[in-house]
């Protein structure tokens, strides 16, 4: 294929905002167009200035801002009448001022009269106006046309009019809209290559969304077919069931088709990472390219075939997106799989050391009992300097027990916990209150050992999760507890398997204490 370069068009900041859950504040807003920007995105949709004084906020603070890579984008409406002059849509967006202005126009005949309430030709009419007020206004032009595909497919002469009409009012860009999400790969492509030969000289990019699982699929498509510019938002964020994921699209085009773009794919991951913390919204594991699962493998052939051939199993390298590969621990590994895990906690160890094959044993009897490591690599860790005998314990636990009340009092704790910890021969006795037992064993643990280590006040647990091992006893099934914690530089996981609840809770809560002090002492 010929080497094309492709724009990158990011709607995070709008249609990503109407994501259920997600809710960015002005502080956000502007901490994304930095990542986006440095990330090395052409366009930036940051809002719509008329839509909410937030967006206008924002406008109003990234006036005079300069940019790296990116151009910034404000979003609005085409004219309601015929003085686009005076119209207040209109009249937002040049108070944005911003170099891109995005205007949307439905493209498809039946929703022009029954939703707008107005004539086709009306409705091209405004398109001509808002189009070509902007352009006099020294704007950068993106016509969205709504509901593309189905326009076309219900009138393909209306839905062409549509872009010629902004074409010829001067538009930049021409954006085809999925707007429903329900058209299927090989009718985009049908449809973009037939648009880009009605309309050799237009600019056309593609706006897709998810609802019927194929908003990836679809952009590539459209690309592959004649468009230039593809526009998504990061992660798929959108309404209903998101956009067109542009952190899959990227590296896709670039690495599987050919093409380029400014985008910085090394810096992929993190990028991914750093929007999806500021949006509250956790990664999937098993996201293309980015998740922290993309490149894990768990079977002891596979991980041997990797470790010889990496493109056996992966079909890009994860170092082009700035991920890396990881190698699960579990019942299925072999000594090939130990041995890549042990490479960097124990570099002299080599595959027939009689070490590979006791932990390859420790683990799998760790496994029959509720254990699954693959998930938590701190304990992992543990265990291995454990058993090879190179572990010196920050603390030993003398006792800890806990209690709960009930009914609690109002507005006070219903738990306590009193445990006992020893260091260097001095020994600690704390207790402390808690919203549950483990709430309230944690901070026990914690207050004893920051009478040794002040750093534990850096460390902070994020998640606690419970699952039943063994469902066919009812009460009577072991329970396996996860917790995830993290410093000022890193996050671990660490895992406890017991009949007790709290024992489990607490096995898993000493885990994590452990390797953090390992890491600082």
């Amino acid at each position: 294929m010929t080497n094309r370069t492709i724009e990158i068009y990011d709607c995070t900041l709008r249609d990503g905002a109407q994501s259920e859950g997600v809710s960015f504040s002005v502080s956000d807003k502007k901490k994304i167009i930095n990542l986006l920007d440095d990330f090395g995105v052409d366009c930036i949709e940051a809002g719509n200035p008329f839509s909410n004084p937030k967006d206008m906020t924002l406008f109003n603070e990234m006036k005079g801002v300069k940019l790296k890579n990116a151009r910034l984008c404000a979003f609005g409406s085409t004219v309601k009448g015929d003085h686009p002059e005076k119209d207040p849509g209109i009249r937002a967006l040049l108070a944005a001022e911003t170099e891109v202005v995005a205007i949307v126009a439905k493209s498809r005949k039946t929703q022009v009269i029954e939703i707008l309430g107005i004539s086709p030709e009306e409705n091209l009419g405004y398109i001509e106006k808002s189009v070509s007020y902007l352009k006099s206004c020294g704007k950068e032009v993106v016509l969205d046309a709504e509901h593309f595909f189905d326009g076309y497919m219900e009138d393909k002469s209306y839905a062409i009019s549509c872009l010629k009409t902004a074409l010829s009012a001067g538009a930049d860009t021409l954006t085809l809209c999925d707007t429903n999400g329900g058209t299927l790969p090989h009718e985009v492509s049908r449809i973009t290559a037939e648009v880009k030969k009605a309309l050799p000289e237009a600019k056309l990019s593609i706006h897709c969304h998810d609802d019927c699982g194929c908003a990836v699929a679809s952009s590539i498509a459209s690309v592959l077919a004649g468009a230039t510019q593809v526009q998504g938002t990061f992660i798929g964020y959108g309404e209903r069931c998101g956009n067109a994921d542009i952190s899959t699209i990227i590296p896709a085009l670039v690495l599987k088709c050919g093409l380029s773009c400014g985008a910085q794919l090394t810096k992929l991951r993190h990028t991914a990472k750093q929007i999806a913390e500021i949006s509250n919204v956790r990664l999937r594991h098993n996201h293309p390219y980015i998740g922290k699962s993309a490149f894990a493998h768990k079977g002891g052939m596979h991980i041997d075939a990797v470790r010889k051939l990496p493109s056996s199993f992966e079909h890009v390298s994860p170092e082009a997106v700035g991920n890396s590969r990881k190698y699960l621990v579990s019942e299925m590994s072999g000594r090939s799989t130990i041995l890549a895990e042990l490479e960097h906690l124990v570099p002299d160890l080599k595959k027939t050391s009689p070490e590979v094959e006791l932990i390859t044993a420790k683990l799998k009897e760790r496994e029959f009992e509720g254990y699954q490591y693959e998930s938590a690599n701190a304990s992992f860790e543990l265990l291995i300097k454990k058993e090879l005998g190179r572990w010196k314990a920050p603390f030993n636990v003398i006792m800890y027990k806990s209690s709960d009340d009930f009914p609690a009092p109002d507005g006070e704790q219903q738990s306590s916990a009193m445990i006992k910890i020893e260091v260097g021969g001095k020994t600690e006795l704390s207790c402390s209150f808690g919203n549950g037992p483990v709430n309230a064993l944690d901070g026990a643990l914690r207050k004893a050992l920051l009478a040794f280590y002040p750093q534990v006040d850096s460390m902070h647990l994020n998640d606690y999760k419970v699952r039943v091992v063994d469902l066919g006893k009812n009460t009577d099934s072991k329970v396996r507890v996860l917790i995830d914690s993290s410093d000022k530089n890193s996050s671990f996981s660490t895992i406890g398997v017991s009949c007790d609840i709290i024992e489990a809770s607490f096995i898993a809560l000493v885990d994590s204490y452990e390797y953090f002090l390992s890491k600082e002492l």
